[in-house]
């Protein structure tokens, strides 16, 4: 039992120290009076509150062709715009009609409107006339409902 000494205490590994501990002015200098090499590197934007870059910038720069949505013709929204002053409505009244905004109908009119053919055949109905396809101006053709 001479061993054994409860006085003493022996420590078999020394706990490895912290990130943040070896980030440390105090760590940085005494790794330098030590000689051993320090790396140090600058993060693209760090601590910075801007939105990344995406990975495929460069590939997008180097892309020739443009791109873009398709948008509906101008002669769909002249033929909207004419067939909703036949019937007296103003924009505001069609698109309060059909459940959208006005901007939408305007964009519709202008030709700037991404094509959305539910909005469209709501148009449709109301103005009873095609938009859509071939027969595009023509009445539409009442639907009739089977037994």
């Amino acid at each position: 039992m001479s061993e054994s000494d409860w006085d003493t205490i022996t420590y078999l590994r020394k706990r490895q120290p912290k990130a943040q501990q070896l980030k440390s002015q105090q760590a940085i200098n005494a790794a330098q009076r030590k000689g051993i090499p320090i790396e140090t590197t600058k993060k693209f934007n760090a601590a910075t509150n801007k939105k990344t870059a995406t990975l495929n910038t460069s590939k997008l720069d180097q892309e020739t062709e443009e791109l873009h949505h398709e948008t509906v013709g101008l002669a769909l929204g002249k033929l909207i715009q004419q067939q909703r002053q036949i019937k007296g409505l103003s924009q505001k009244e069609l698109a309060t009609k059909i459940n959208e905004k006005v901007q939408i109908i305007n964009e519709y009119e202008a030709g700037k409107a991404i094509p959305n053919q539910a909005i469209i055949v709501k148009i449709e109905r109301l103005l009873e006339v095609k938009l859509r396809g071939k027969e595009k101006g023509q009445p539409l053709k009442p639907v009739v409902k089977g037994k």
